[in-house]
Formats: structure tokens, sequence, C-alpha cells
């Protein structure tokens, strides 16, 4: 069919320019090893932080509860999808926050989306991280509110963009908690004092500080002992939970709010019985088996020594969340592809994800690796980045 002729050559440039990417397709569970196109290679590139996606208990919970409830809840949330066990995990994990309440969305995009499009308005402003998720810049964009961007983690820029907005009814500041491209950590005990200063609130994405930071896997506000002082806190049940959707953690009136007024709640339906039973089931893994996490931060530390140690520059990364940086993008898509060849799958991460020239391998280990597995990764890298010249 004709007309899309305008797409295709802009798909023709991409392939021009070595940045094109298929989508690569797993024929195997999400493990510290996975197999694609039938050969088995070392998973550096999933969320699956804790190994949780195929975890006992909550394969037990999915299918106990696909049996009890069936496959599908059939409805939205505000009409006639909202089951009790949904109830009942949204109070589980606003206890487990240490929240008043908690709201469960489909994805953790959704939740951003639905929240900053929802409770600003004309008379308010949003200020954001410059390097915030892409869930939070759509957010933005869709709210009728006024908006500062400020410097990637540069307090003296968030404390003037805070000075210059205070005719606003309410100022909302936006940040990652662990930002997803670098691995490095928002400092939010800087940000918190800062609004408590100038009477705006916080909402902190924590997305990949969920099951990773804090006391077992709370976040970055219990990293930091900032419990009771952050206003809204935003995570995914589909990293280091293992599973699938989003949540806000916040005060009863913010939930009340976000269920009558949020378009991506009020208008997709509910989790199937088997995502939320398994979802119940990891919080209650990240309680009682803690030792999980423990040993994503071993691995994590030996790891990125290995890395450093090569000779690769690592950014700023303080969690999992480790790049190997690059810099021209076809450059990296043809290191990616020779890590698999290599036994190493490690997706290459290029603009418009990132900054045009700040391509990366962005590599994330999890508690399921072995010692061993990441020995093998080590090598990998240490082979290819001296065929191709990347390491001296």
């Amino acid at each position: 069919m004709e007309g899309f002729e305008y797409l295709q050559k802009e798909l023709d440039e991409m392939k021009d320019k070595g940045v094109f990417r298929p989508l690569t397709a797993l024929e195997s569970d999400q493990g510290s090893k996975v197999t694609i196109n039938g050969k088995e290679v070392i998973q550096l590139s999933s969320n699956n932080y804790l190994g949780l996606t195929t975890h006992e208990s909550l394969r037990q919970a999915a299918l106990k509860a696909v049996e009890d409830f069936g496959a599908g809840t059939g409805s939205v949330r505000t009409i006639a999808g909202t089951f009790s066990m949904h109830e009942d995990f949204e109070r589980r994990l606003a206890k487990f926050k240490h929240t008043e309440a908690a709201l469960v969305f489909q994805s953790g995009f959704t939740a951003n989306v639905g929240v900053l499009s929802s409770i600003l308005t004309k008379e308010d402003v949003v200020i954001s991280d410059e390097l915030n998720h892409a869930s939070i810049i759509d957010g933005i964009r869709l709210t009728k509110a006024g908006r500062r961007i400020y410097k990637h983690s540069d307090m003296q820029d968030l404390e003037q963009a805070l000075q210059e907005t205070q005719s606003y009814r309410k100022r909302l500041v936006v940040t990652d908690g662990v930002f997803s491209m670098d691995g490095d950590i928002a400092p939010l005990p800087e940000i918190v004092e800062l609004c408590e200063k100038y009477d705006a609130l916080v909402m902190v994405d924590d997305a990949h500080a969920s099951g990773v930071l804090g006391a077992n896997g709370r976040g970055t506000v219990d990293h930091f002992g900032l419990n009771g002082r952050v206003h809204i806190q935003v995570g995914t049940l589909s990293k280091a939970i293992g599973v699938l959707g989003g949540y806000i953690a916040s005060t009863q009136t913010v939930r009340d709010y976000l269920i009558h007024k949020a378009r991506p709640f009020l208008f997709s339906t509910s989790h199937p019985p088997a995502v939320t039973a398994a979802c119940h089931a990891a919080i209650d893994v990240l309680e009682d088996e803690p030792e999980l996490i423990d040993r994503l931060w071993e691995n994590t530390r030996f790891f990125k020594e290995g890395l450093q140690s090569l000779g690769y520059e690592t950014g700023k990364s303080e969690t999992p969340i480790t790049p190997v940086m690059i810099g021209d993008e076809a450059a990296c898509m043809k290191f990616s592809d020779a890590l698999f060849e290599e036994g190493v799958y490690a997706q290459g991460i290029a603009y418009p994800t990132v900054a045009k020239g700040n391509a990366r391998i962005r590599t994330i280990v999890t508690a399921r690796h072995t010692k061993e597995e990441l020995e093998q990764a080590l090598d990998a890298f240490e082979k290819v980045g001296r065929k191709l010249n990347i390491l001296s």
C-alpha cells in the first residue's frame, strides 16, 4: 500500500547509518542466559534485577489466580474491573512503601502520564530534571502547566527555577530516582530540602530503584531516609518486581483524585488476575528473601569493577545500570553485534534514546548471574574491545 514512502525513507536512512535495529525475539524464559535464534547467550540487557520473572512463588501465584479468577477481568477499574485482589494488592503496596495509599496503573509509563496530565493545571508549573524518563516528558507535554527544565542533578539550577516560579499556585519538582541510561542516583535529600524551603511538591519515579535501593527494595525515598517527605512516588512492577505495571504511592486524596481524573487509569482494562497475584507475591519475596538484593549488589560491584579495570568508561553509574560508553552510534551497534557473536547479549543504546555522540552499551547484571557467567561476559568485552580498537 502506498502512502508511507516518507516513513520508509527515514528507515532507509537509519539503516545507512547503522542504527536500525529489528526486534530481538527470545526463545526462552528471561534468565541470566537466554536463547536467541537458537543460540544461548548471557543476558545483560533485561531489567529482571532480582530474577523474579521465573521465581517459583510468582509462578504459583499466577497459576492459582488464573484457576480461581480466569484469564482477564473484562472491564476497566471504574466500571466492573476492580477485583478484591486489586485493592488487597494496593493496600499491601502502600504498607510496603510507607505511604497512606497506592494505585496501580497498566505500566510505569501510564502511571507517569496519568499523574502529570491530571493533577496540574495552567495555574501550576512542573520543574523537571533534563534527563528524566520519556514517560515523564510525555506526561508534561499533556499538561497545560508551565514547565521548567533544570540541568541534570544541578541543585543550583533547581533552586533558581524554584525562585523564579513562586507566582504559580503549585510547583511540582519531578525526578527519576535512578536515571535509566546512566545509572546515577538523584540527589534526593537536596531536592527535598529545596522543595521544603520553597513550598514545592516532590515526585520521584523509582522505576529502576524499586527492588534495588532501600530496605527490601523500597526505593530511593527509603534509601535516603525520606519517608513521609516525598509527596508522590511512582514505581514499576515490570522491572525488579518481575511482572507488569506501574503504581503511585501517595496520600488517599491523590489516589481518589487519580481514580476520577487520570485518563490512562479510567480508560484501560485492569490487570489480569495472574498479573496482580504475581505482583503481590513479589512484594512478599522482597521482604522474605533480602539475600536476592545482596546478591544483585555483589554481582554489580564485581562486574562494574571488571569493566573499569579493562579500561572502559562507565560514566556516573552508582547502580546495576552500568553503561559502557562508546560514543559513535554505528560503532556502538557494531560492538553490540560483536558481543553477541561472543555469546553476550548487550544492546547498544543510541540517539534519540541518548544524546548524539553518547551511544553506549547499557549493561544490567542481575541476582541470577553467576560469577562464571560474569567472568565470561568480561572476557567477551575485552576480546571485542581489542578487536574493534575500543581498548588499546
